[in-house]
């Protein structure tokens, strides 16, 4: 592991623990033990991913009788990595913080924020994660002058982080949701699009049925229009015909009735 990338949370200078010669080596030189690390005050916040939003941490009411160094350790834990095939430890710093460093943490802040081309709204991790460090160095300086608004403050901070996991995990989920929803919607466009081409097939088919249909009937009214025509006109024919028959035989009738007269 290299060494960590800095931070608005001042340190002091990195102090070596161990290299792997001496760990090999029964000969060498005996380091000097440095006190261990006293546990955190509040545990981590984990990750929203991998499991549901934790309950909020309990914070333990620090002892004022322990040194600052110790209160400062168990508020702020010191950061540890290998470089090299060396240990090494960094703590934070106890040196107490004037308005002077207020003033050059706030022109620290904003230029890291231009360097790191940080969004100014919406969700940013680059500007979250750099004004978590300007809180934890603001957790610093009221820590040194009181260890009780210190541990204070670290419980508003680890219920700032544990609200911030929960809206993001609601986002995730929400987000999740609606990929979901899309999926289906698209799966369930591409059915309804193949339903839509069936019934379009079906509407033509109905359609030349329909034509057939209509050009049946035409036909049929068609003909039957001229048989209509045809009787009509044979009827009047006959009609004719029975009317001239009529008339002979009346005039017929009448000749033979008037010579008796």
């Amino acid at each position: 592991m290299s060494s960590p990338a800095d931070s608005l949370l001042k340190y002091d200078n990195p102090v070596l623990v161990s290299t792997k010669s001496e760990r090999k080596s029964p000969k060498s030189r005996t380091l000097r033990p440095i006190a261990p690390v006293p546990p955190p005050l509040t545990a981590p916040v984990p990750p929203p991913l991998t499991a549901p939003v934790p309950p909020p941490p309990k914070s333990l009411t620090p002892d004022t009788s322990r040194p600052p160094e110790e209160i400062l350790d168990a508020v702020l834990p010191p950061r540890q990595w290998t470089e090299s095939e060396q240990a090494w430890i960094q703590r934070v710093s106890s040196a107490p913080s004037t308005r002077m460093d207020v003033v050059r943490l706030q022109e620290e802040l904003d230029a890291k924020l231009q360097q790191r081309q940080a969004r100014e709204t919406g969700i940013c991790p680059v500007r979250r994660e750099l004004y978590s460090q300007c809180f934890d160095e603001l957790i610093r300086h009221v820590t040194i002058n009181c260890a009780e608004r210190g541990v204070l403050l670290l419980r508003v901070r680890d219920e700032i982080n544990m609200t911030v996991s929960a809206y993001q995990t609601l986002y995730e989920s929400s987000v999740a949701f609606g990929m979901r929803k899309a999926l289906q919607a698209e799966q369930g466009k591409s059915d309804m699009e193949g339903r839509i081409g069936q019934l379009e097939l079906d509407k033509k088919e109905l359609e030349r049925q329909l034509n057939e249909q209509k050009a049946k009937c035409e036909a049929t009214e068609k003909r039957e229009a001229e048989r209509r025509q045809a009787e009509e006109k044979k009827h009047a024919e006959e009609v004719q015909f029975l009317k001239r028959t009529n008339q002979q035989l009346k005039a017929q009738l009448e000749g033979i009735i008037a010579p008796k007269k």
